[in-house]
């Protein structure tokens, strides 16, 4: 989101099986990551960069823990050295993840089967309506 409005999303099915819905959000958080520092370059060609970092919301606290805290955790040592990239760019300051319920994701219309009324209100939170 950029002057509320979208300006990057995808919905696509994950490359790698998790085999925790924790394990599935913090995967998704390095490719968020990785379009985040793709973005913040091309911003920074058109002479429109911050140095802020950029505020990526999840609905998976376990996520945000395991994406903020660089300590290896016998649960986590499955994990692929590629997914631990979204770490690398929180403690670089580039990302900041903060938690968000889920009843207020705006990415959920892109994501899953809703009641009639979310999709509208996710259409709102995006700048879309």
């Amino acid at each position: 989101m950029m002057n509320k409005g979208a300006v990057s999303w995808r919905s696509a099915l994950q490359p790698t099986v998790a085999l925790s819905t924790t394990e599935a959000e913090y995967m998704a958080l390095t490719e968020v990551a990785k379009e985040v520092e793709w973005v913040r370059a091309f911003l920074k060609e058109l002479q429109y960069g911050t140095d802020a970092p950029t505020t990526v919301s999840t609905d998976n606290e376990g996520a945000k823990v395991l994406a903020s805290n660089p300590v290896s955790h016998s649960r986590t040592k499955h994990i692929a050295i590629r997914h631990h990239f979204i770490r690398e760019k929180v403690a670089d300051n580039l990302v900041w993840i903060q938690y968000v319920p889920t009843e207020m994701m705006t990415a959920d219309s892109l994501t899953k089967a809703l009641a009639r009324q979310k999709p509208m209100k996710c259409a709102q939170l995006m700048g879309m309506v």
